[in-house]
């Protein structure tokens, strides 16, 4: 499965399918996961979805019909929990207020905690402090974005993930229009509300009440919030009101309009936070997303798709076993970190235990290196659960040292916080992953030669395969996606052109089109056994038989197949 968006390989959807036919590639490919730039969006690169109607600046009607003539069927995703401030229904409420049709689209904040909390500084509530502890917060402070409405009102809504706010610039003269104000005042005002954005992003009451009760003027402030408010632009990710009958006609439209696309996977986006409820973790309750999931699992069969939740959560939470019980594919955000601790320490049983694990309890996976993501860290710890501690596939100080070592190669974190904005824990490392492994050539490619012999489907970040570089610069300037940046890098044809001559693309290019055509790998999978630095998988079926052994200290591997007339090497690399 290749993964990328529309404009990551040239400027258009159309260039990434030219390469797709071209000899270099043709055939290393069966599916394409392409992100949700193949919509129209805002914030984080696609994943604030304004509506799921083609994005005609980056793909061409005839784009899918390619793709269905080369075999290649598609993945999209589902972004469940959330939409655009600027996707219709949201735009609607802030116009028509109480009067719009989408009044419970999305989650009123004060609504939501009625009699569960107390107005804080900015009127809104904040939830009762045993709820506060059990809030699983992607962002510093409360999960709330506080929006205008056309007749002046303000309200909090629930928005668990990005948001970003500016202001025009303020003057003087925006504040002449009101009453008793003197030209020196308000030439003064503007001053400070300016230092106060500028500062804090924001602006809240009690930052005008202090300079409104010390120049004597306390009866202004509620008129410069609303000349202020008026003067500011906002988007942010909605969270969706599940509760709502309204949403659950928008999932079956949508996924209907993914089924048309001609869809085959639909990835559910940010599931794990679409039920909430006062006093549960605002992350995976039971048996509330269980509820939730079988409904969608049932919208999707009759638009013959497969769905399958991503989540991130603790190894030790188990939560993984839970998906793959109930006969969901998961995606494998395990490896990654596996891989780079194997390779750098030389020793592969944790990930060999793993391996056993998916082929003894039939786990469906879906693997990958990098992604349009971070490298994941969290996923690799262990759980306290009801006092029993749950080991995780690496211990806290194995897991230290593969983000220690992501940060020497100059990977940036992403962290998690409690409701008061500390940090409590890393969340993941955002780097491409040839600079994770040090810009190793030989490291690349016998981490691509493992992936391409784990079980479930491999997915490939187009990074990856062009063994793309940390870019700083993006991520520096990331705006609200701010270090994922540091992988997204867009190519250009050009780049194509000289990568697809580098020996370790040509490699990779070879192995991925092994594993998508030879007939073991419609087989059965196992671990033989090895010494502590070795990993041996081989894949059987019927007579035909592929088999990697990888020496990971000296970062070097042999790919043998097997069939009726003997064995041979199919590549011997380090």
């Amino acid at each position: 499965m290749l993964n990328a968006y529309p404009d990551s390989i040239g400027s258009r959807l159309a260039d990434t399918i030219t390469l797709l036919k071209s000899p270099e590639l043709q055939g290393a490919f069966s599916l394409f996961y392409i992100l949700p730039t193949f919509f129209h969006s805002d914030l984080d690169r696609g994943f604030s979805i304004i509506d799921y109607d083609r994005n005609e600046e980056l793909v061409d009607p005839g784009d899918l019909a390619d793709l269905e003539e080369l075999g290649i069927k598609t993945k999209f995703d589902l972004v469940l929990n959330h939409l655009s401030v600027r996707s219709p229904q949201f735009q609607d409420l802030l116009l028509k207020g109480e009067d719009s049709a989408f009044k419970d689209f999305f989650i009123d904040w004060d609504k939501f905690w009625e009699g569960e909390g107390s107005p804080g500084m900015d009127g809104s509530i904040v939830p009762k402090q045993e709820h506060l502890d059990k809030l699983f917060m992607r962002k510093p402070g409360l999960p709330t974005l506080k929006v205008r409405f056309s007749d002046g009102r303000m309200k909090t809504y629930w928005n668990t993930f990005y948001q970003k706010i500016d202001f025009d610039e303020i003057t003087a003269q925006d504040f002449q229009h009101i009453e008793g104000l003197e030209p020196q005042l308000a030439a003064k005002l503007s001053e400070h509300v300016k230092f106060v954005i500028k500062d804090k992003d924001c602006l809240e009451l009690m930052d005008l009440e202090d300079f409104t009760r010390q120049e004597g003027v306390p009866h202004l402030t509620n008129e410069v919030i609303s000349v202020v408010c008026s003067k500011r632009d906002y988007l942010g990710q909605m969270d969706l009101n599940a509760r709502s009958e309204q949403v659950w006609d928008f999932y079956d439209e949508t996924l209907r309009k993914l089924s048309e696309y001609g869809a085959k996977i639909v990835r559910l986006d940010a599931f794990a936070y679409l039920h909430k409820e006062p006093g549960q973790p605002n992350f995976f309750n039971r048996p509330g997303t269980w509820e939730y999931l079988e409904r969608l699992r049932g919208i999707a069969q009759k638009y013959d798709l497969v769905i399958f939740p991503e989540i991130h959560s603790e190894y030790g939470a188990r939560i993984h076993e839970e998906i793959g019980a109930e006969g969901y594919p998961l995606y494998d955000f395990f490896f990654p970190g596996l891989i780079i601790d194997a390779l750098d320490s030389g020793d592969s049983r944790a990930l060999q235990g793993w391996i056993r694990e998916i082929l003894e309890k039939g786990l469906q996976t879906i693997n990958m290196l990098g992604s349009h993501d971070g490298i994941p860290v969290l996923d690799l710890k262990g759980k306290l659960i009801d006092g029993v501690m749950n080991p995780g596939l690496l211990d806290d100080e194995q897991i230290d040292k593969v983000v220690e070592h992501i940060i020497a190669r100059g990977g940036m974190t992403k962290n998690l916080y409690d409701a008061d904005g500390k940090k409590i824990d890393y969340y993941q490392v955002n780097a491409t992953f040839y600079s994770a492994l040090g810009e190793d050539n030989a490291k690349m490619l016998l981490a691509r030669a493992v992936q391409m012999f784990m079980p479930g489907v491999p997915q490939v970040w187009y990074l990856d395969l062009f063994v793309g570089k940390n870019d700083y610069a993006a991520a520096v300037s990331g705006g609200t996606a701010k270090h994922k940046e540091i992988n997204r890098t867009n190519l250009s044809l050009i780049d194509i052109e000289e990568r697809l001559q580098r020996p370790v693309v040509k490699d990779q290019v070879e192995l991925i089109r092994l594993r998508n055509n030879h007939t073991a790998f419609a087989g059965e999978a196992g671990v033989l056994a090895s010494a502590p630095h070795e990993l041996i998988i081989s894949w059987k079926h019927q007579q035909t038989k592929a088999t990697l052994s990888a020496d990971l200290r000296e970062h070097r591997f042999t790919i043998t197949l097997g069939g009726k007339d003997g064995e041979q090497v199919f590549m011997s690399r380090g």
